[in-house]
C-alpha cells in the first residue's frame, strides 16, 4: 500500500511539475504541493537510488538554465526542470532521513545488546 502512495505521490508531482511549468495556476502554491508530494515519495526511494536523486537535484538547475536559451518555450522548460529539482530535494530529504533513522535504531540496539 505504501509503495502505491509513494508512487502516485512521485508520478503526480511530475505531472504538476509539468503543467505548473507550461500553465499559470493562479493562487496555488506549487512548490509547496512539489514538496509535500516529494516527501511522500521519498519514502520508498531505495538507497541505491539516491545517488542519482542527488545529482539530478544537483544537475536539474544547470540544464533549466540551459533550456532558458531556447526560443519561445524555453522560460516553461527552465521552470518545468526547476519544478522537477524542488520535488526531488524533497524526495531525497525523506530518504536521507530515513537512512539516519534506521542507522540510529541499529547503533541503539547495538549499545543495548553489549
Amino acid at each position: 500500500m505504501l509503495n502505491k502512495v509513494s508512487s502516485l505521490a512521485r508520478v503526480a508531482g511530475i505531472v504538476l511539475a509539468v503543467v505548473a511549468g507550461f500553465v499559470a495556476l493562479g493562487t496555488l502554491n506549487t512548490s509547496l504541493i512539489l514538496v509535500v508530494l516529494g516527501l511522500i515519495a521519498g519514502i520508498t526511494l531505495a538507497a541505491d537510488r539516491m545517488v542519482v536523486t542527488g545529482v539530478m537535484v544537483v544537475v536539474m538547475p544547470a540544464v533549466g538554465s540551459a533550456l532558458a536559451n531556447v526560443p519561445a518555450i524555453g522560460a516553461q522548460l527552465s521552470a518545468v526542470t526547476g519544478n522537477i529539482a524542488i520535488a526531488a530535494a524533497a524526495s531525497l530529504a525523506t530518504a536521507f532521513a530515513m537512512m539516519l533513522l534506521g542507522r540510529i535504531k541499529t547503533d541503539i540496539g547495538g549499545l543495548t545488546a553489549g
